[in-house]
């Protein structure tokens, strides 16, 4: 073991009281009290006024001693999933549902729109948890056919911030360094056009890459893909020739995924949800058929390091027998 201990990392976002009992503080040192004239009346407010203080700074020492002890429980956990995540299998396609932006915020008491900057942030967060694992394929959904439903407001905050971080990733050097390359699965054709602009800019500077393949999801819906997919292959038939009823009768599965958005790709062998809800909600509902899913019960913003590395673990404890 080392002899110079690296320091913890930063507090967790979530109270870990459960898993951890606080650690008791020394008791105050009682504060000197000066020595009295012997004329003068005596003071009887200044021991009122004094316990009340030695009490709060007693209580200031055992809330600091317990941060300190959760953080270092935190990190030594941390480390210890670490140690047994490295050592085993790990998905060839990790799909996330990054779900809980608005609740996180409302819990807080901000405006939803809040919790999607706190989110945007933790996206990359978790890029690079990947990265340190070596998963080679992510998709992260970001935003749904369904939520372009939502408020005018709520819906040009998200575009501005898709082109935000856009901007950013193009920049990002250690992004770069690591060779991801970015794709975008979707209909994003009723995006602003700047945001247009900042995606496939973002796509065409990262294209000749190939270490970790990185799909954004937005102006997504499983539903919407397949049909996409059939649309398009008929069609392609129908160039050949070939009339509705030959095209029908000649379609089949291969076809259809060599017509997804994600064609080319592995089919996701691992989808992670966050926010506690235990439902796909039509996330890559063709590729994932055989996938495993893994339900956190953490807002997307508060998902730690610690939550992806059990997921992972989780992954690696199961029996894939693909019905065989």
């Amino acid at each position: 073991m080392a002899a110079t201990v690296p320091p913890p990392p930063s507090e967790p976002t979530r109270d870990a009281s459960a898993e951890v009992a606080p650690v008791a503080a020394r008791p105050a040192m009682a504060e000197p009290v000066a020595s009295r004239p012997a004329a003068a009346a005596p003071i009887a407010t200044q021991p009122v006024i004094a316990k009340p203080l030695a009490r709060e700074r007693s209580a200031d020492h055992r809330v600091t001693a317990w941060r300190w002890w959760n953080r270092w429980i935190y990190w030594l956990y941390e480390r210890r999933l670490l140690a047994q995540v490295k050592g085993g299998m790990v998905p060839q396609h990790l799909g996330i549902i990054m779900d809980g932006n608005r609740r996180f915020a409302r819990a807080l008491g901000l405006d939803p729109k809040a919790g999607h900057d706190y989110g945007a942030g933790k996206a990359r967060d978790v890029l690079r948890w990947c990265l340190d694992l070596g998963i080679r394929h992510v998709t992260l959904w970001g935003f749904s056919t369904e939520n372009k439903g939502r408020s005018l407001e709520e819906v040009a905050h998200l575009h501005r911030i898709f082109a935000a971080q856009a901007r950013e990733f193009l920049s990002d050097r250690e992004l770069h360094a690591h060779r991801v390359r970015v794709r975008v699965i979707g209909d994003i054709d009723d995006f602003p056009a700047d945001a247009q602009a900042a995606l496939r800019e973002m796509e065409a500077g990262t294209a000749h890459y190939d270490a970790l393949h990185l799909h954004v999801a937005l102006g997504y819906g499983g539903r919407e893909e397949i049909v996409w997919a059939v649309r398009t292959a008929l069609q392609e038939r129908a160039a050949r020739g070939e009339d509705l009823a030959t095209a029908a009768a000649g379609l089949d599965a291969n076809d259809i995924t060599a017509h997804l958005y994600t064609a080319g790709v592995p089919d996701p062998d691992f989808v992670v949800r966050t926010s506690g809800e235990v439902r796909s909600s039509g996330f890559l509902l063709w590729q994932s058929a055989y996938a495993e899913f893994y339900f956190c019960d953490a807002y997307w913003p508060e998902f730690r390091r610690i939550d992806f590395l059990r997921a992972i673990r989780s992954f690696q404890q199961r029996n894939r027998r693909f019905g065989r």
